[in-house]
């Protein structure tokens, strides 16, 4: 089972680990080095700004 191309830009990944306090760890280890929790973090943060942005265009 291959690996799938990620959806979120290598650039706002990283704005939303410094955002959210890990950035530290991706850059010591890299993306496999986050936990899973902070994984789920990011996801949900950027799913709000999403949101965020959709409710802003109408």
């Amino acid at each position: 089972m291959g690996r799938r191309n990620g959806t979120m830009s290598e650039n706002f990944k990283n704005e939303l680990a410094k955002e959210l306090g890990f950035y530290d760890v991706v850059q010591r280890e890299g993306w496999g080095g986050i936990r899973a929790k902070d994984a789920g973090n990011m996801v949900k943060r950027a799913v709000e700004i999403a949101q965020q942005q959709m409710l802003n265009r109408s």
